[in-house]
C-alpha cells in the first residue's frame, strides 16, 4: 500500500474557452521527487498553482496528507513554492530574504536566526547571509530561493521550472544538488518542467501532460522503455514511430537499431543511405533514408572512432533490429 501525501481527484480548471486542466487524477507518494512534464500550455503550471492554492479549481478535490485542501487559502496549506523568477527582494540581504516568511508569521527572532543559519548551511550559502541578491550569481540566487522555501519546513515543496534561469553547465550540477537535498531532507518535491532531460535525470516518478490531461505516469525508465502512446514515445527522448498495421505502431529508439555496412543477422533488416550525421562527442546521431521505412534516426557510441565516425554521408548501409527492440503502441 502506497503512502500518498497528495491525492488529486477529478481536478478541472478552465480559462474562458481554454480547458487548462481536464479531469486530472493523481497520487504523489510521501518523500518522492515527482515531476510534471509537458510542453508549453499543457496545464502543468496551472496544476502546480492549484496545489499551492494560488488558483481555485472549477471542480475536483485536492487532499494533502489526508486533509481536504481544495478551498484552503495558500497560507494555511503545508506547502511552499519556489517560483521560476525566484522573486527575491532586492533591498533585503540573503538572510532577511530567507527569513521573511518566518518574520511575517511572527516567529521569534532567535528562532528565525537559527533556522535561517541552518538552511543556509544546507544549501552551502552560510557565509553569504549579508549579501544582497544583486551580489550573487544566478546559481546562488537559485539556492537563496530554495532556502526561503525550505526554511518554513513544508510537507510539500513545489518548484516551478527551478533550473530554467541557469546556464546549461550550472543546470547539470544543480540537478544533482536538488536530488541530494531532497533525499537528505526526506521532503516531497513536485517539480514542473518542460525539459525532459531534467525530469528524467531528477525524478523518481513523473507524469507527462498534454492538453490539460495526464497521459502517462511512471518511473523515467518505464516512460522511456514502455511509452503508452505515440505522444509519450515522441515526447520522451527520440523515437522512430513505425506503423506496423492499421491502428498499431512501433516505437523504436535510435540506440536499439544496429547500423552496419553489411546486412545484419537480425529479425528485421532494411537497406538505406546516410543522409546526415550529428557528432555529439560520446555518440553520433545518424539520419538514414530508407525505401521501406522512410527516414530513421540511429544512435551509435563513438568509442575508438574518429571524429567523423565510422560511417559517412551518402554511404549505403543496413539497419537491423530484433522483435523485442521496440514498444508496441495502440494509439
Amino acid at each position: 500500500m502506497t503512502d500518498s501525501i497528495v491525492k488529486i481527484e477529478g481536478l478541472t480548471k478552465r480559462y474562458g474557452a481554454v480547458q487548462a486542466v481536464d479531469g486530472v487524477d493523481l497520487e504523489i507518494e510521501r518523500g518522492e521527487l515527482f515531476a510534471l512534464l509537458g510542453g508549453s500550455g499543457c496545464g502543468k503550471t496551472t496544476l502546480l498553482r492549484i496545489l499551492a492554492g494560488l488558483e481555485k479549481p472549477d471542480s475536483g478535490r485536492i487532499l494533502i496528507d489526508g486533509q481536504d485542501m481544495t478551498a484552503m487559502p495558500p497560507h494555511r496549506r503545508p506547502v511552499n513554492m519556489m517560483f521560476q523568477s525566484y522573486a527575491l527582494f532586492p533591498h533585503l540581504n540573503v538572510a532577511d530574504n530567507v527569513g521573511y516568511g518566518l518574520k511575517r508569521e511572527g516567529v521569534a527572532k532567535p528562532e528565525i536566526a537559527a533556522r535561517v543559519a541552518d538552511v543556509l548551511a544546507l544549501v552551502q550559502l552560510k557565509d553569504l547571509g549579508l549579501r544582497r541578491p544583486s551580489q550573487l550569481s544566478g546559481g546562488q540566487r537559485q539556492r537563496v530561493a530554495l532556502a526561503r522555501a525550505l526554511v518554513k519546513r513544508p510537507k510539500l515543496l513545489l518548484l516551478d521550472e527551478p533550473l530554467a534561469a541557469l546556464d546549461r553547465k550550472l543546470r547539470e550540477g544543480t540537478r544533482f544538488e536538488l536530488v541530494r537535498l531532497q533525499e537528505q531532507l526526506g521532503l516531497t518535491f513536485v517539480v514542473v518542467t518542460h525539459d525532459q532531460e531534467e525530469a528524467m535525470s531528477m525524478a523518481s516518478r513523473l507524469a507527462v501532460m498534454n492538453a490539460g490531461r495526464i497521459v502517462q505516469t511512471g518511473t523515467p525508465h518505464d516512460l522511456y522503455e514502455r511509452p503508452a502512446t505515440r505522444f509519450v514515445a515522441d515526447f520522451i527522448g527520440i523515437a522512430n514511430i513505425l506503423e506496423v498495421e492499421a491502428g498499431r505502431w512501433l516505437a523504436l529508439r535510435p540506440e536499439k537499431i544496429l547500423l552496419a555496412a553489411q546486412r545484419p543477422d537480425t529479425a528485421h533488416a532494411v537497406a538505406g543511405k546516410v543522409v546526415d550525421i550529428a557528432y555529439e562527442g560520446d555518440r553520433s546521431l545518424y539520419r538514414i533514408a530508407t525505401d521501406a521505412r522512410g527516414v530513421l534516426l540511429v544512435s551509435t557510441t563513438n568509442i575508438a572512432r574518429t571524429r567523423d565516425g565510422l560511417f559517412r554521408r551518402e554511404q549505403s548501409v543496413w539497419l537491423g533490429w530484433s522483435d523485442d527492440s521496440g514498444q508496441m503502441l495502440d494509439e
